[in-house]
């Protein structure tokens, strides 16, 4: 009887630990989305994320909260020789978050680390950053499950310096880490409503459908042609046309775009 009750009290005091954590947790990040923002790193994201000035006053404020989630919560290394400084964490931060905005969801609570090399790196082959059969190549950025995304800081700075091209390795990886959140790659990130996911999969099949049978032929697409390679990076380049040429993606491919704006809950054609 002792020992039943020994247990009892174990895990009531488990129980009250926990919630206690979650209570501490939930008010430090509404500190941290009321708490000022530095003019510094508005100069920042002025350079990093160009979209910054245009976006609505209450969206800027709901990005500042992120970010300070974000850097508060997440570790960041300074891999290659790599030295990190505000401009670093501060702009990968913005990206990241742009993608957030609108939504009142979490700030990727499965990620823990952002490794940032200078130029490319070599990822691939045996070891954290590998499977038992990838080849080893040089890459701009990558997503993993175990919480990491790992970034080229050149790749990450020309994705600022052209924000109408469809291509930003920051907002590739991060969407990446949006699919990923249900444990499973596959084009498919966590919905609002459990009855949206028929209708996700049946745009998003006959879109990737589509998609495959004009890059098959040659023919230019307003989504990079990486996307081909299969669902998951259709989500991501997908993502990269959605955020960086949204008139583009609505003229060529309607029904994907809506679906993407219902799942980010932002419309970019009106912050150009």
């Amino acid at each position: 009887m002792l020992a039943i009750y020994g247990l009892l009290f174990l895990a009531a005091s488990g129980v009250a630990f926990w919630f206690t954590f979650l209570q501490r947790r939930r008010s430090r990040r509404l500190a941290l989305r009321r708490a000022p923002f530095p003019e510094a790193w508005v100069e920042i994201l002025q350079q990093g994320l160009p979209v910054y000035p245009r976006l609505p006053e209450f969206l800027r404020e709901q990005l500042h909260g992120c970010i300070h989630i974000f850097l508060d919560e997440k570790s960041f290394e300074g891999c290659g020789g790599l030295e990190l400084t505000d401009e670093i964490r501060v702009t990968i931060a913005g990206q990241a978050c742009l993608l957030l905005l609108g939504r009142e969801v979490e700030v990727y609570p499965n990620l823990r680390s952002i490794l940032v090399y200078p130029h490319t790196f070599v990822a691939g082959g045996k070891g954290i950053f590998g499977g038992k059969h990838d080849e080893r190549s040089a890459r701009l950025g990558e997503s993993w499950q175990t919480g990491a995304v790992v970034l080229s800081w050149h790749s990450v700075k020309r994705g600022a310096e052209n924000t109408d091209d469809g291509h930003n390795v920051t907002l590739h990886e991060f969407a990446h880490q949006l699919d990923q959140e249900d444990g499973v790659a596959d084009g498919a990130p966590v919905l609002e409503h459990a009855s949206s996911y028929r209708s996700w999969a049946t745009c998003l099949s006959g879109e990737y459908a589509s998609f495959l049978e004009r890059v098959s032929k040659g023919r230019k697409t307003v989504i990079d042609e990486y996307g081909a390679t299969n669902p998951a990076e259709f989500f991501a380049t997908a993502t990269e046309a959605f955020f960086e040429k949204s008139d583009q993606l609505f003229k060529k491919r309607p029904e994907l775009f809506e679906a993407l704006k219902g799942y980010y809950k932002v419309d970019p054609r009106e912050w150009e």
